[in-house]
């Protein structure tokens, strides 16, 4: 924020951040031609690159805005891969295409776990969902269907209606990890820059002020919680 003449304007933008703007352009460019001129270790190298540092930005969205210290995150993580399996295997559904519909059920779930757990603060919070996740473990290393806990794959057939060709194959699952992966963080971009970002910057700074100011601090950190499970369960049928 500026102050002229005894007036205030807001900065969007500095002159800095329009040339990291564009060398983040130029960067995403390179490395969307990597398929082209890198072989496969580099392509796996950039993907797994690429989904940490979405649920790096998972993390401080929860974490660091909305002060939800969840260290149950993984439960979102392992059920978005088992969708993946699930909507692949059984629902007959293109593995490339289940990948989001992985990460809207991981959201669907995170519903009935947030009322669970926001019942809970601070530590307890942290602990609780924690809780949860080893409970979801558990539950789902019973059901023989998703390998019982001892782990699947996704058939050969089904890998190959991805392509026949190998190269073709891992290039196709490389530009997927980073739409999905650049598509994360660029949501998360775009939420801070809105007015919920500013609600949760409020959050951030003093839960008692944002109250005053008019912000629902519960319905923020449900729509955070739900966002942040959305983004964990795609980046989890990325990885598996």
């Amino acid at each position: 924020m500026s102050e002229s003449a005894g007036t205030f304007s807001v900065v969007r933008g500095t002159t800095a951040s329009r040339y990291g703007g564009f060398a983040a352009i130029a960067i995403i460019i390179l490395l969307a031609t990597l398929p082209f001129w890198g072989g496969r270790a580099d392509m796996r190298t950039i993907a797994e690159i690429a989904y940490y540092l979405a649920l790096a930005q998972m993390w401080n969205l929860l974490a660091g805005y909305a002060g939800l210290v969840s260290v149950g995150q993984q439960a979102f993580l392992g059920f978005g891969g088992y969708m993946l399996f699930v909507f692949a295997i059984y629902a007959g559904v293109h593995p490339l295409v289940a990948i989001p519909l992985a990460g809207i059920a991981a959201a669907v779930m995170a519903i009935p776990t947030a009322f669970l757990v926001f019942r809970l603060r601070g530590a307890y919070f942290a602990i609780g969902t924690w809780v949860v996740a080893e409970v979801y473990m558990l539950a789902f290393a019973q059901i023989s269907a998703l390998g019982g806990g001892s782990g699947m794959s996704l058939p050969v057939k089904i890998v190959k209606s991805i392509s026949a060709d190998r190269m073709l194959r891992e290039s196709a699952i490389f530009w997927t990890t980073l739409f999905f992966s650049g598509g994360v963080i660029a949501l998360v971009y775009l939420l801070l820059r809105s007015r919920h970002g500013l609600a949760l910057t409020a959050i951030r700074d003093s839960e008692i002020a944002s109250e005053s100011l008019g912000v629902d601090n519960f319905r923020t950190k449900l729509a955070v919680y739900i966002f942040a499970a959305f983004g964990t369960g795609i980046i989890g049928a990325l990885i598996f």
